[in-house]
């Protein structure tokens, strides 16, 4: 009997296409509700499924970015606090059956929106706000987080975009390859902030800044290292295009050659002055760049209900391809992002599956993806969760 449970079983996951066969643990995902939804992934009939397994409301009422830290099960929710204006960091213990306990809470100033992990032991958390602050964390006590640096940027006078420019709004903290620099675009200020890493503690030094054209609104990087060179692309909200960079590390420290600037649906092809690109990714191969575009309307896609003859409206997702000597862009497709406003997008470390975050449509959806053309191809499941969600990741 034994024999043909393991014959029975085997065959089934011969017949699994890879997206099912490599079907990551579970999905994080945060939304404006004031809850973590944990997902599940089971394979289906047709496909990978998604199913809720437990929510937590204890981040705060504006959960806006989720970062993990496997390798301690620990994950970290940046709550923006949009009434307030303030906002906090939480820390949760994750467990293999997808609920999470809460570790602690700690206060912080001017709406945080993004986090890294950094340092020694990936120990602290920088952190970005778009009130106007750049702040780090010592994350090394289990609960309450401890103030390590907040530094406050300065403009002289507005951006180009007097509605969105009145201010410094940095948008996002990333981490460069090496793991030695901090990169924080400022959607207000319209440059990057750059920061070293100390080698031993949490300390991070002030760099030259990187200036971006005005009116742009940097919003997010990703990096991508290919045939020993190292490149950066940066999407801007404001003039919804994407900036390539070529980065070189000179006597230990960083610098950065502008190599084009395109718009994000590519090089010569228009961009909607109602559309605002928003996240960017580089695939694990570092061969392919995902881009997302809010406000589009340009697609519309069959609706999830199967009892609902009503199409979707939905933004597009880019798809590019990297040439590994110059790091320029080429379109290779533009496909469904499962619905409107894809703010928050990420890549299973296969490169099997993308998971889509839809703000406006409260909803999250799986994309199937072939690692060797890049390309995406159809939808492997979906959930609907409850208010504007803001990000998603792979428990990986």
């Amino acid at each position: 009997m034994l024999d043909k449970i393991l014959t029975l079983t085997f065959t089934l996951l011969l017949l699994l296409t890879p997206a099912q066969a490599a079907a990551p643990d579970m999905l994080y995902v945060s939304s404006y509700s004031g809850k973590i939804t944990t997902l599940v992934p089971g394979v289906l009939e047709k496909g990978v499924g998604l199913s809720k397994v437990s929510s937590t409301d204890e981040c705060g009422a504006s959960p806006s970015w989720l970062t993990l830290n496997r390798a301690n099960s620990t994950l970290f929710c940046i709550n923006e606090d949009l009434a307030s204006g303030k906002g906090s960091i939480s820390s949760f213990k994750t467990s293999a059956k997808g609920s999470l306990t809460s570790l602690g809470k700690t206060d912080t100033t001017g709406s945080p929106v993004s986090g890294v992990l950094y340092g020694p032991g990936k120990s602290g958390l920088a952190v970005a706000h778009y009130g106007g602050d750049f702040t780090t964390w010592d994350l090394s006590s289990s609960g309450k987080l401890a103030l390590v640096l907040n530094e406050t940027y300065h403009m002289d006078k507005p951006g180009p975009n007097a509605d969105r420019q009145k201010g410094p709004h940095p948008h996002q903290a990333s981490l460069d390859p090496t793991g030695k620099f901090i990169l924080v675009p400022d959607l207000g200020a319209d440059k990057i902030h750059v920061y070293a890493v100390a080698s031993d503690s949490l300390k991070v030094k002030c760099l030259p800044s990187v200036a971006v054209k005005a009116g742009s609104g940097p919003r997010h990087v990703a990096f991508a290292v290919r045939d020993g060179k190292t490149f950066m692309y940066l999407v801007t909200e404001l003039s919804s295009s994407i900036i390539g960079y070529e980065v070189a590390y000179p006597s230990g420290s960083i610098g950065f050659k502008e190599l084009f600037n395109i718009g994000a649906h590519g090089a010569d092809k228009p961009v909607s002055k109602t559309a605002y690109a928003s996240e960017v990714v580089v695939s694990p191969d570092a061969k392919f760049l995902l881009v997302s575009s809010r406000g589009d309307n340009s697609l519309t896609i069959p609706n999830f209900d199967p009892n609902n003859s009503t199409s979707i409206t939905s933004d597009p997702i880019i798809n590019f391809s990297i040439d590994g000597k110059t790091g320029k862009l080429s379109v290779i497709q533009e496909t469904a992002s499962g619905g409107r406003f894809p703010r928050h997008f990420s890549v299973n470390k296969a490169g099997t599956l993308v998971a889509v975050g839809l703000q406006k449509d409260s909803r999250v959806v799986l994309i199937k993806r072939d690692p060797q053309s890049g390309k995406l191809g159809e939808f492997a499941g979906h959930a609907n969760v409850a208010g504007e969600i803001s990000s998603v990741i792979f428990d990986e």
